[in-house]
């Protein structure tokens, strides 16, 4: 047995609440692989496991979900991946902010030479998000257009630009005019600052009056009336996190009222539960980050002592692109 160090919690609630502790590593175990890990991603999923607004089994806990690694040693059974190889992750189990973890081996995907460490715990768990919202929830056509929420953040550049590459009109809401450039600089062709423009108002005025198909919204409480009010009639709101806080109660009612709206509250971990769907979205995502339609903006690093300061950062809207933390 070893130890490494991890970021771990004892009980839920702010940022305070992270240890650093040095933890026990067993050998890995059928189908496990035990990873060195290199960079791992900085989500705003893991404030909610923190905050315990999506309980996690079982205190002490370590958070994280994303990483990109090196694998040590495998278990019995292992044929996915080998020692030596270069791998990164997205999704459970939860335990990414560590130096070192064991793994199941089928949710390891081999990074190809081309993409470096930080990049892949940067785009992973963002990069097959933006993967089946675009691809498999509402797949978007050529001509469209899109209305985005939080342009300017980790999900939000990477899925400007890879909507302008398939052809797709993509109006953001931002919160500053910094983010708004920020959100232009990466194919957003129309940006709404949220804290001073009525979004709703200004999505119909862009539209010509028609609204959008499809609305991406990872923001939540503080927009989701305003989104069902952006759809065309039959549009789809798809909501897929809540940075704000969770959307009050919805009368399904209201779908009915705005034109037989369809809304959706998908999660990546579905997407890719069966291994063929992990690889097939990794697959993509490494693509068009290897052609250089999309590129990946790292904005923030942290090292993995500091997740404290990094949530702070992130829960207070001072983040853009993607964050890292470095073990």
């Amino acid at each position: 047995m070893t130890t490494t160090h991890a970021i771990r919690i004892h009980e839920t609630g702010g940022p305070e609440v992270q240890r650093y502790e040095e933890i026990a590593l067993t050998p890995p175990g059928p189908g496990e692989a035990l990873l060195r890990q290199t960079s791992i991603g900085l989500n705003y999923i893991d404030t909610y496991h923190r905050s315990g607004l999506y309980p996690l089994t079982g205190l002490p806990a370590s958070l994280g979900l994303e990483a990109a690694a090196v694998v040590e040693a495998v278990g019995p059974g292992v044929s996915a991946v080998a020692p030596g190889d270069r791998v990164a992750y997205a999704g459970g189990p939860v335990g990414a902010y560590a130096e070192a973890r064991l793994m199941p081996a089928g949710r390891l995907v081999k990074l190809p030479e081309s993409i470096d460490d930080q990049t892949a715990a940067a785009m992973m768990l963002k990069g097959m998000t933006v993967e089946y919202l675009i691809r498999r929830t509402f797949p978007v056509q050529p001509g469209q257009t899109v209305l985005l929420h939080a342009a300017a953040g980790g999900v939000g550049l990477i899925a400007c630009q890879w909507l302008a590459h398939l052809g797709v009109t993509v109006i953001g809401t931002v919160g500053s005019e910094e983010k708004a450039a920020l959100a232009r600089r990466h194919g957003c062709r129309h940006t709404i600052n949220y804290r001073s423009e009525d979004f709703a108002a200004r999505v119909r005025e862009l539209t010509g009056g028609r609204g959008v198909p499809v609305v991406y919204d990872s923001v939540g409480r503080q927009t989701l009336a305003g989104s069902l009010d952006c759809l065309q009639p039959r549009g789809l709101l798809v909501g897929f996190g809540n940075a704000s806080g969770q959307p009050e109660p919805l009368d399904l009612g209201v779908l009915a009222q705005k034109g037989s709206l369809y809304i959706t509250r998908p999660t990546l971990f579905t997407y890719i539960e069966s291994r063929e769907e992990l690889l097939a979205s990794a697959a993509a995502l490494f693509e068009v980050v290897g052609s250089g339609a999309v590129s990946i903006a790292i904005g923030q690093r942290w090292p993995l002592c500091e997740a404290a300061e990094a949530h702070r950062t992130l829960e207070g809207r001072g983040t853009t692109g993607s964050s890292v933390l470095i073990p």
